[in-house]
C-alpha cells in the first residue's frame, strides 16, 4: 500500500482510502502470481509441460487454419465447377467485353474522349487529375441541381407535361447573376427561350451524333486490374448529363413546332444510351435505364398532342424494340458476381488492404495485423455465398424463356440474405457488406423495359389513330400492321391491359410491381413533392390527359 501511496503522491493523484485498499490489493495479488509464475517456470518438469503446452497449441492453430483454408477452397472449387460446367464464368475476365477496333470505337472519337480524358489516357490507364483539361461533354441544363424548377421534366407517369415556362424563368434569373446561358434580350417563348439556353451545347450534340454513328463502343477500362473495385467510370456522369440536355431540348423543339428535330434529339439519347451496354457494371446500367427513362417524357408528349408523324413513330418503335432490360440484367448481375469474385481474389492476396476496401479501418497497421489473421478458407466462404444467392436467386428474377421478371423472386432472395446474415458469422460477413440491393436493381430494370413495351404499344395505337382516326377497341386491330408482335406483360407473362375511355383516349398498363391488377391505378410515393410514382405500389400505366 505504501508503494501505491508513493506513486499516488508522484503523479499527483489523490486517492481515497478505500480506492488504496483495493488498488493495493490488486498489486500484491499480481506480485504474488508472477512470484510463484517464476517458481513454477524454474522447475525443469514444469518447464517441459510448458513448451509442450504451447507446441500442441500451436499445433492445433495450425490444424484449424489447414482445416478451414482447405475446407473454404474446396466448397469454393466444387461451386465454381458445377456452374461452369452450366456454362457461368465466374471469374472477372468472363465478363469483360471484346476489344473493338479504335476506327470502329465511339469511345476513341475526340467529343467522346472529353467525357475521361482528364483522369484515364486512351489505353485506361490513370494519369494525374489535368485540371486544365477541356471537358466538353461535362455539360449541364442547369448548374445546381437543387434549385433548378422542380417539376420542371414533367412526369408521363403522372400525366404531367414539362413546364417549359418555369425553365424559361429559371434561365432569365439566373441571366441576372451569370453568363453561363444565353438569354435574348426581351422574354419570347418559353420553348424558344430553352431551346436558345440550350444552344451552348449544339456543336457538342453535332460532334456526339457524328460519333453514335461508329458500330461499336468499347470505353478504355482498366479491366485487367487486379483489383476490380478500382476500376474508374468517369464516362457515365458526362453522358448521363448529355441525356439530359437531349430530353429538355427535345421537350422544347416539340412545343416549338419541331418534331423532326425533337426526334433525332430522341433517337441521339436512346443511341447514347447503349453505347455502354457492354459494360459489365452494375451502374452503368443503371445510368443506361435513367437515359432511357429520360426519353420516355419527349415520346409520351409527342404522342399526347400528336407531334410524330407515322414515319417518325416507325423510326422511333425501331429504335425501342433493340432496348432488352431483361438481357441487360443478366448481363449485370454476371458482371456483379466477376466483380465479387476478382475483389475476394485481390483480398486474399492482399490482407493488409482488406480493411480499406470495405471501409471498416483506417490504420494500415491495424488493417495488416487483423487481415493476416483471417483464414484464407474464410474468403471462400464468404465468395461461395455471395455467388450462390446472385446466380441461384437473383439471376433467376428475369426468366429468358419466358422473357418475365418475377417480382416474387426477387423478393425471395432479399429475405434470404436477411436471414442468412442476421447473425454474422466469418462465413457471411462479406455476404452482407458485398452484396448490394439486388431487389431495386431488377425492379428498375423490369419498369425500364415495361415502360419501352409501353411506349411501343402506345406507338402502334397512335399509328392506328393517325390512319382510321380513332384509336382501335382491341389491341390485336395493331398487328401486324403497326406492330409485328406486341409485347406481353414483363410481369406475369399475361397480355397487357388495354381499354378505351369515354373521352376517345385510352389506358394501357402493366400490372407493375406488386402483381395486382388494380385497374390502371397510379401510387404516388409517401411525402413525395412534386408527386412522384411508387413503382413498388400500383400499376404500371401509359395514358393522357382527360380531355
Amino acid at each position: 500500500m505504501l508503494v501505491v501511496l508513493i506513486i499516488a503522491r508522484i503523479i499527483n493523484m489523490p486517492f481515497p482510502l478505500v480506492g488504496l485498499l483495493v488498488v493495493s490489493a490488486l498489486v500484491a495479488a499480481v506480485f504474488l502470481f508472477f512470484c510463484l509464475f517464476l517458481r513454477w517456470m524454474f522447475c525443469w518438469r514444469n518447464f517441459k509441460r510448458a513448451l509442450f503446452a504451447l507446441a500442441c497449441f500451436a499445433t492445433l492453430i495450425a490444424l484449424f487454419y489447414a482445416e478451414e483454408d482447405w475446407r473454404g477452397r474446396h466448397a469454393w472449387n466444387q461451386f465454381k465447377q458445377k456452374w461452369e460446367a452450366r456454362g457461368e464464368h465466374l471469374e472477372f475476365s468472363g465478363v469483360v467485353p471484346p476489344p473493338v477496333p479504335a476506327d470502329k470505337n465511339f469511345a476513341m472519337t475526340p467529343i467522346v474522349f472529353t467525357s475521361y480524358g482528364y483522369l484515364l489516357n486512351r489505353q485506361g490507364e490513370i494519369i494525374p487529375y489535368n485540371t486544365n483539361f477541356d471537358q466538353r461533354m461535362d455539360i449541364s441544363v442547369a448548374p445546381d441541381y437543387e434549385k433548378f424548377p422542380a417539376g420542371g421534366m414533367g412526369n408521363w407517369q403522372e400525366q404531367r407535361f414539362a413546364n417549359l415556362a418555369a425553365w424559361q424563368s429559371y434561365y432569365r434569373q439566373l441571366a441576372t447573376k451569370t453568363n453561363v446561358f444565353p438569354v435574348p434580350k426581351q422574354a419570347g417563348s418559353p420553348a424558344g427561350d430553352v431551346l436558345m439556353a440550350l444552344s451552348q451545347y449544339d456543336d457538342v450534340m453535332e460532334a456526339l451524333r457524328k460519333a453514335s454513328q461508329l458500330p461499336d463502343s468499347r470505353f478504355p477500362l482498366n479491366y485487367d486490374t487486379t483489383c476490380p473495385a478500382t476500376i474508374l467510370l468517369p464516362h457515365l456522369a458526362p453522358l448521363k448529363k448529355c441525356g439530359q440536355v437531349l430530353e429538355l431540348r427535345s421537350l422544347a423543339e416539340l412545343q416549338d413546332n419541331e418534331p423532326e428535330k425533337a426526334m433525332e434529339d430522341v433517337l441521339l439519347a436512346l443511341e447514347l444510351s447503349g453505347k455502354v451496354r457492354s459494360e459489365p457494371f452494375l451502374i452503368s446500367h443503371l445510368v443506361r435505364i435513367a437515359m432511357v427513362q429520360g426519353t420516355q417524357q419527349p415520346i409520351w408528349e409527342g404522342l399526347a398532342r400528336h407531334n410524330w408523324s407515322d414515319t417518325q413513330l416507325a423510326r422511333l418503335d425501331a429504335a425501342l424494340a433493340r432496348l432488352d432490360f431483361l438481357a441487360d440484367y443478366r448481363l449485370s448481375i454476371r458482371g456483379e458476381l466477376g466483380l465479387k469474385c476478382g475483389n475476394f481474389k485481390f483480398m486474399r492476396n492482399h490482407r493488409n488492404q482488406l480493411f480499406d476496401m470495405i471501409g471498416s479501418m483506417d490504420q494500415e497497421s491495424s488493417s495488416l495485423i487483423w487481415g493476416e489473421l483471417i483464414p484464407g478458407g474464410w474468403f471462400y466462404q464468404n465468395q461461395l455465398r455471395c455467388a450462390r444467392i446472385m446466380l441461384e436467386h437473383y439471376l433467376p428474377v428475369a426468366d429468358p424463356g419466358e422473357d418475365t421478371f418475377s417480382p416474387a423472386v426477387a423478393r425471395h432472395a432479399e429475405g434470404l440474405v436477411e436471414t442468412e446474415t442476421k447473425a454474422i458469422t466469418p462465413y457471411n460477413v462479406m455476404e452482407r457488406l458485398m452484396v448490394p440491393a439486388l431487389s431495386n436493381a431488377a425492379r428498375k430494370f423490369a419498369h425500364a423495359q415495361s415502360s419501352v413495351d409501353l411506349a411501343r404499344v402506345a406507338i402502334a395505337l397512335e399509328r392506328y389513330r393517325l390512319a382510321h382516326g380513332e384509336y382501335p377497341e382491341t389491341l390485336d386491330s395493331v398487328t401486324p400492321k403497326f406492330i409485328t408482335k406486341l409485347p406481353h406483360d414483363v410481369i406475369g407473362g399475361k397480355s397487357l391491359h388495354y381499354r378505351r375511355t369515354g373521352d376517345g383516349l385510352f389506358v394501357l398498363y402493366s400490372v407493375g410491381w406488386n402483381e395486382t391488377d388494380d385497374g390502371g391505378t397510379v401510387v404516388d410515393a409517401p411525402n413525395s413533392k412534386p408527386p412522384r410514382v411508387d413503382i413498388n405500389e400500383g400499376d404500371w400505366v401509359w395514358r393522357y390527359p382527360g380531355k
